[in-house]
Order: structure tokens, then C-alpha cells, then sequence
């Protein structure tokens, strides 16, 4: 079995955080039940992440292996998720609430709050061992019509939650981008005005 854990460590310009340099988003998956603790610590480190107001507009539903919830949602992903998510411990829907000022006019903010929720999550989940891949690839009306959700309750991500697997499990194209190097922009490239 080849794990990468340690090749995926960032190699980068400025040091920062260990956690962060060596979080990754993996497609091969142990197919087994996580531990308890880790995923309430990460949905924890969600519930705290800042928000426009405090208005707290994330929302999660949280579907483990083995369940009609995770059928539900494994059947709206799209393309080459269908391959190599449904191998993960668990599957987990980020939702917002919208949020409306008040002439009722949507405030922009719910998005960018449950992005911060997903990053809180997905760092508090690496740190105690676990691997987080989200991904947009997925048919938010399916998420809406199998859980019946409030009309103001949209679902805007899916995150594969496990214990990180082989790419030997996963179909070649895919264990081909399992073994690539990580890659980004350079700070140049980030960073448009830097006085």
C-alpha cells in the first residue's frame, strides 16, 4: 500500500503552519467508520468559524457510510466523483442559510461564511488525522428534493470525510492525479498589489 501523506507536504515560500502545509484534498479513502470524536472536533471548529454578523448561515448534513443519507448523496455527484467518493467514511453536505437585510434583498455573505466553516473543518479535521476533499461536483437540486429542504436552505458543497487510502485502489486516471505533485499559484500570481 502507498500512502502519500508526507509527499503531499507544501513546499512553500514562507513558513506557515504545519497543519496547513500538509492538508490535501485525497480520492482513495479507507472505506471504514472514522472516529466519533474527530468528526464532532471538526464540526466543532465549523460551529466557531466567524460569520458576517455572527449570523452563522452554514449548515451540514452529515451522512456516514452505510446510510440512506449517504446513498442520497452519493447518487447526486457528478462525473468522476461517483468513482472514488463514495469509497469515503463519510459524506457531508455544506448548505447556507440565505440571508436577507432588511429591504429583503439577499446579502452576499453566506457563501464566503460557509466557505470559512468548510476551511475550519477541513483544518481541525487534518490535524487530528483525517482527510477532507470537497468538491462542487454534484446536482444541488438532487440534495434538495431527497432531504426536503426549506426553500432558503441551499446546498453549495460536498465533502468526502476519512482516513486517506492507496491510489492503488483508485482507476489509473485517478491514481494518476492521486500521485501528482501538488501545485499553486505563486505569490506573484496571488497577490495583485503588494505596496
Amino acid at each position: 500500500m502507498t500512502l502519500l501523506n508526507d509527499s503531499k507536504t507544501a513546499v512553500t515560500d514562507a513558513p506557515i503552519l504545519d497543519v496547513l502545509a500538509q492538508r490535501w484534498s485525497p480520492r482513495a479513502f479507507v472505506p471504514q467508520p472514522i472516529d466519533e470524536t474527530k468528526l464532532a472536533a471538526a464540526l466543532e471548529a465549523a460551529r466557531w468559524s466567524p460569520s458576517a454578523a455572527n449570523s452563522q448561515p452554514a449548515r451540514f448534513i452529515v451522512a456516514r457510510r452505510g446510510s440512506a443519507a449517504f446513498d442520497k448523496i452519493a447518487n447526486s455527484l457528478m462525473g468522476f466523483n461517483k468513482e472514488w467518493a463514495p469509497s469515503a467514511s463519510v459524506l457531508l453536505v455544506g448548505l447556507y442559510t440565505e440571508l436577507r437585510d432588511q429591504e429583503g434583498n439577499l446579502r452576499p455573505t453566506a457563501v464566503y461564511d460557509l466557505g470559512q466553516a468548510m476551511a475550519h473543518l477541513s483544518v481541525q479535521a487534518h490535524h487530528d488525522g483525517l482527510h477532507v476533499h470537497q468538491m462542487t461536483g454534484f446536482v444541488p437540486a438532487e440534495i434538495e428534493a431527497a432531504f426536503d429542504l426549506p426553500a432558503d436552505v441551499k446546498p453549495f458543497v460536498v465533502a468526502a470525510i476519512g482516513t486517506v487510502g492507496s491510489p492503488d485502489d483508485l482507476g489509473e486516471a485517478l491514481a494518476e492525479r492521486e500521485r501528482a505533485p501538488r501545485t499553486r499559484l505563486s505569490r506573484a500570481e496571488l497577490v495583485l498589489i503588494d505596496e
